[in-house]
């Protein structure tokens, strides 16, 4: 992808589906993160520890509805992506406009002050999470991937990492800087640093960001991403009863 009219905009997940984004955190958990998916049939999820998203193969097919409600169970909730209506048995509990960013002009660099984050920065990287609120961070997100900070006197200011992994793509997730470091091009640097990791395994940056939050995602046009989509991710809550699940299906 060279250039922004080579950018389709999608708006659903269907069986109609034809790029790999079109439905990342399934191509995530069915492909390179398949060691952490919890998955009945055509329904998919990471333990609720490393990660808050739930996948289907097709938004459209009732099977894979009653697949997920087999793996949430009753009275279960999933955080989706593209989802506006739902079945019976269903109920969307809160919903959200999101955009979906795709990598064309980013220039990737190591950062010499990147530090590589581990288990044991958790702690510290989710107290600056819950100061900056970049989006859901977890005890174990951190396996997702490659999380770099910045320290300043030995203090965690900034972070950026790696999230969802579909086939030759990686999403770059929970940028955030201390509200009093703000202002010094930390977050910029910390993307294109991680971008760069990306880029020597031979795939492609791309990221989320919510629909309203204009800034970030300004910032992230300027240093080369370009609008890939718009969609909605609504967190649905089974109603009805579990369907079996159709035991050819089951993985």
């Amino acid at each position: 992808m060279s250039s922004t009219a080579s950018i389709a905009t999608t708006t659903s997940t269907s069986a109609s589906t034809s790029h790999v984004l079109d439905n990342p955190a399934w191509a995530a958990l069915t492909g390179p993160h398949a060691h952490f998916a919890e998955r009945v049939g055509r329904a998919a999820r990471y333990p609720v520890d490393v990660a808050g998203f739930n996948a289907i193969t097709d938004n459209d097919d009732p099977r894979a509805w009653a697949d997920l409600a087999t793996l949430v169970g009753p009275g279960g909730t999933a955080a989706v992506r593209g989802v506006s209506e739902v079945p019976d048995g269903w109920e969307i509990v809160r919903s959200g406009q999101g955009v979906q960013l795709v990598d064309t002009a980013l220039r990737a660099e190591p950062d010499p002050e990147a530090v590589r984050l581990g288990p044991d920065d958790v702690p510290e990287i989710l107290d600056l999470v819950a100061r900056t609120e970049p989006g859901p961070y977890l005890p174990r997100t951190v396996e997702l991937g490659t999380y770099l900070g910045i320290r300043e006197e030995g203090r965690l200011i900034a972070l950026a990492g790696e999230r969802l992994h579909p086939p030759g793509w990686t999403e770059i997730s929970a940028v955030c800087t201390d509200p009093d470091h703000r202002g010094r091009g930390l977050a910029t640097r910390l993307v294109r640093a991680v971008a760069a990791g990306i880029k020597e395994r031979g795939e492609h940056p791309f990221l989320h960001a919510a629909a309203t939050n204009t800034n970030a995602i300004r910032l992230y046009e300027s240093i080369g991403f370009t609008l890939r989509a718009r969609t909605v991710f609504s967190l649905v809550r089974h109603t009805g009863p579990t369907a079996a699940a159709d035991p050819e299906e089951t993985a």
